[in-house]
């Protein structure tokens, strides 16, 4: 810290991001209190949808982490530094979370060979917007190639023949600004802009030729996520 600065006059990004998130928390609990029954706005929550996590998939989670991140753990968790924004290309709630419930990865040639371990986001946003927290947020779960030891997944229900929503676009905004006053988180990106990272220190895989083609959720929807998270200062890419 600077202690030549005047005080009450932070110019650091970590400054404005205090402030930015202490301007949300205030009016979190604002939202909820008093008697909110003729208002059209819904107050941010996240409700709980777990899907199985059991020894078995710990297990998987386990040797994912040795053997493509190269991390042996007691405990299959992360500790967030990022956000990545996804689309389902499934259409229904119940359908993505049937797919997400599995332990063992079905019908996905192109991942197999990475490990059988299904694939899984902790956050899950239907098309109204309403939030699902598959798994506590620093559970490990298989999203994003090379970035899974460090990055929270948000899964939004849509794909190219429905695009997200605007009620998502401000769920998003509003669940990564909650995490952002939780853990220390750099980073948010696309799903379709993780090869950014592919030669940075942050990239931990352990094949340089596993990768996937990427389009989700769109330039579109991460411009205007950005948008709406300028206050934080995110970063988009590495250093």
């Amino acid at each position: 810290m600077n202690m030549h600065k005047k005080p009450l006059q932070p110019s650091s990004s970590k400054s404005h991001r205090t402030l930015f998130l202490w301007l949300f928390i205030s009016l979190f609990i604002w939202s909820g209190c008093g008697d909110t029954r003729n208002s059209s706005e819904a107050t941010f929550r996240i409700f709980e949808k777990p899907v199985v996590f059991d020894e078995e998939r710990e297990q998987l989670s386990l040797e994912y982490l040795r053997d493509r991140h190269g991390l042996i753990k007691e405990r299959a968790t992360i500790e967030p530094r990022m956000v990545v924004v996804h689309w389902t290309a499934i259409y229904t709630l119940e359908d993505t979370f049937d797919v997400f419930n599995r332990t063992h990865l079905g019908g996905r040639a192109n991942l197999q060979s990475a490990g059988m371990l299904n694939v899984l986001a902790q956050f899950l946003v239907d098309r109204d917007g309403t939030i699902f927290r598959l798994v506590p947020d620093t559970t490990f779960a298989r999203h994003t190639i090379g970035l899974n030891y460090m990055a929270i997944g948000i899964e939004n229900i849509g794909g190219s023949k429905a695009p997200l929503t605007r009620a998502q676009l401000k769920a998003n905004a509003e669940l990564i600004t909650y995490l952002a006053g939780k853990y220390d988180i750099e980073y948010v990106i696309g799903h379709h802009e993780y090869h950014i990272f592919r030669n940075s220190d942050v990239w931990k895989e352990s094949d340089p030729d596993y990768l996937t083609d990427k389009v989700d959720p769109g330039p579109e929807f991460m411009s205007n996520l950005r948008k709406e998270l300028l206050p934080l200062e995110f970063k988009s890419r590495p250093d």
